[in-house]
């Protein structure tokens, strides 16, 4: 697992990953607005700051299926999320 910190700008951050093997990847991240290194949640659990995964997959009670989340790297590869907020 790798952990990484970017900046927004315009709703946007964008990441880098280079000399990635061949296989099946996941990404889950969150905009952590208020930079306290921690998810915010309301009283029932739901995320307050912006969040999403790869392939764009949205649970509907909690997080959606891992597998959902998968995609191939079989050469470069750029891919396009959008948080939830």
């Amino acid at each position: 697992m790798t952990q990484e910190k970017g900046s927004i700008k315009d709703n946007k951050c964008s990441f880098s990953f280079t000399n990635l093997n061949q296989g099946k990847y996941a990404v889950r991240y969150y905009h952590d607005e208020n930079l306290n290194s921690k998810m915010e949640t309301n009283l029932v659990g739901k995320p307050t700051e912006g969040y999403g995964f790869s392939n764009n997959v949205i649970g509907k009670f909690g997080p959606p299926p891992y597998e959902k989340w998968l995609f191939e790297i079989t050469e470069d590869k750029k891919i396009v999320l959008r948080p939830t907020y």
